[in-house]
């Protein structure tokens, strides 16, 4: 039974929450302050973090910034009553996996909750492209035998780029393989996340293996093709 810990100072949206992720059958757990959750998310129990923003004390982006600063990679879907891109991508740059702006519904709170989770136990397997290798089980990237680090959200797109090699792939596609549906025509998320991997992959300088394709969307190939509006 997977275990989320919901971190908010709100009694009336934790018991909410509580009670909606619990009729799903996950066991959750709640936290009422930032200093409360820190040491709960960076020891084993927890699978999954539940963050709202605006706390007293200590807020969710500090509450992200040492939990990451502390090498977990426990996937983390942001609450917030912000609606301004800065915001959102404020939380994204520091390693959250997701956003949800309050008030939400239910159904929609369970829908990526479920997408997160889904991240949590692939199969084994290697895949390779080029000089990049991705172990699924162990989560771990190597190009040219040099480790990669990656978060949860980072992982999973670079596994859909990986499994689709020189396939050019819609915009609308890889979002909905990995959020789990469309952030919508005005959010740059992905194009944030295309950001993190290339500066981990081309480490070194190593050559560029995720194209852009202007007017649809990316392409993993060791070079363009001149085609298509490649960059």
């Amino acid at each position: 039974m997977a275990q989320i810990l919901i971190v908010d100072d709100d009694n009336l949206l934790t018991t909410m929450l509580r009670r909606t992720l619990s009729l799903e059958g996950w066991s959750v757990a709640v936290a009422n302050s930032g200093i409360e959750a820190l040491p709960l998310l960076t020891t084993p129990g927890a699978e999954l973090a539940i963050l709202d923003v605006s706390m007293p004390g200590m807020d969710g982006f500090e509450v992200l910034r040492r939990l990451r600063a502390a090498g977990s990679t426990i996937p983390v879907l942001m609450l917030t009553a912000r609606d301004a891109v800065e915001d959102r991508v404020a939380g994204l740059e520091l390693g959250a996996d997701d956003y949800l702006i309050k008030p939400f519904a239910s159904e929609e709170l369970v829908a990526r909750v479920r997408a997160l989770m889904r991240r949590l136990v692939p199969p084994r397997e290697i895949l390779t492209y080029a000089d990049l290798q991705l172990d699924t089980a162990g989560r771990l990237a190597l190009r040219q035998n040099r480790p990669i680090a990656l978060s949860t959200t980072e992982y999973t797109l670079l596994e859909y780029f990986m499994r689709h090699p020189e396939q050019v792939l819609l915009r609308s596609q890889i979002m909905q393989q990995v959020w789990g549906y469309d952030f919508g025509g005005d959010s740059n998320v992905l194009e944030v996340y295309v950001g993190y991997l290339r500066r981990k992959l081309e480490e070194g300088g190593a050559p560029r293996l995720i194209q852009t394709v202007r007017g649809a969307g990316y392409v993993l190939r060791t070079g363009p093709r001149g085609r298509g509006g490649e960059e």
